[in-house]
């Protein structure tokens, strides 16, 4: 069949924005520590685990409700309503405490789009309504559900007195006795990706940016806001708020060794690492054919499930592979990427 476009419609870009706090960093740390799923591959794992064995009791319990409720999500939320006017710890607790009851549960609960703003402010009233909505529309998401009926239930002073306590004793502990070093390192990164993001359009620089991930442009979304972190390497962290699609990607080894022309990209490292291992790559080969659930996976390679999934969560942290309604999928722009990655480091 033959096409011809007469149309002249330009494909549509999206805005990309770049911002850095260490108040991310605290929130990026609170929520990662109490994630068991991803614990094992965080490459401050052994940090953490050091931590939690000189941390305060009063932090410890805070974090334990945390990972009971997913509070983390309210930090996330909060941050980007409050958009770091200020990185002082104690303007933001004072934002927090500020907020009315009706407010701070409208901000807490997901953004799912622009649609569903009204089910979402009625919500925050106390709809029980709209509650099920809400429920209904983030049920693909696991946590979402509960973490929703938690927002409707809690008592808000409760909620806000935890939120306030957790941050600034997370912060207060492992953030400020390296806030000078810390604030180098994500500064570094946040000045080199503004000097690349002037070289590559939107599609290009969400990739470069994130170690191989493709985001096209979606409906009523204009932005694409990339904040880097150290905390949840090697991962990128994905999220949405109004109007605007999240990134938390990992900062790279160049922003973190800076003037070291010899080290590469942590991303380039990563893939090479998951690539260097015969059932990973059985496991590419296999996901190069077509999309696979995880039984499907074990079953055609003869692998243990639990073998199966941690090769799976070392290919999906080197961004090679992800997961799409329940099925894993290689990630061809970032399989396809590593020569020129590699051509890239040997050059520079």
């Amino acid at each position: 069949m033959y096409v011809l476009n007469i149309a002249g419609r330009q494909r549509e870009y999206y805005q990309i924005l770049l911002d850095y706090s260490l108040l991310w960093e605290s929130a990026l740390g609170i929520a990662a520590i109490t994630n068991s799923r991803l614990f094992d591959t965080l490459e401050k794992k052994s940090e953490f685990e050091r931590q939690l064995e000189t941390m305060p009791r009063e932090l410890s319990l805070e974090l334990k409700y945390v990972e009971k409720n997913n509070t983390w999500k309210c930090l996330f939320q909060l941050l980007h309503s409050y958009q770091i006017t200020s990185p002082e710890v104690n303007k933001f607790v004072a934002y927090i405490n500020d907020l009315p009851e009706e407010e701070l549960k409208f901000i807490c609960l997901p953004y799912i789009g622009d649609n569903a703003q009204e089910i979402r402010k009625r919500a925050a009233q106390g709809s029980k309504e709209s509650l099920h909505a809400l429920k209904d529309l983030t049920s693909e998401i696991s946590f979402f559900p509960t973490y929703i009926e938690f927002i409707n239930q809690v008592n808000v002073a409760e909620l806000k007195n935890h939120l306030i306590s957790v941050f600034s004793k997370w912060y207060e502990s492992f953030i400020h006795p390296i806030s000078e070093e810390l604030n180098t390192i994500l500064k570094n990164d946040f000045e080199n990706k503004a000097v690349m993001q002037k070289k590559m359009n939107a599609e290009e620089f969400v990739g470069w940016a994130t170690g191989g991930i493709s985001y096209v442009p979606e409906p009523s979304i204009q932005n694409v806001l990339l904040i880097p972190q150290l905390t949840y390497r090697p991962w990128n962290i994905e999220s949405y708020i109004e109007g605007t699609k999240v990134f938390y990607y990992p900062v790279s080894n160049e922003s973190i060794n800076l003037g070291d022309r010899y080290l590469p990209n942590y991303f380039l490292i990563q893939k090479h690492k998951a690539l260097g291992d015969e059932v990973r790559l059985r496991m590419v080969k296999l996901l190069f054919e077509r999309d696979y659930t995880l039984q499907e996976i074990t079953e055609k390679l003869e692998l243990g499930k639990s073998t199966a999934h941690h090769h799976l969560k070392i290919l999906r942290a080197a961004t090679l592979v992800e997961v799409k309604s329940s099925k894993y999928r290689l990630r061809d722009a970032s399989l396809n990427s590593i020569y020129k990655e590699l051509e890239l480091y040997l050059n520079q």
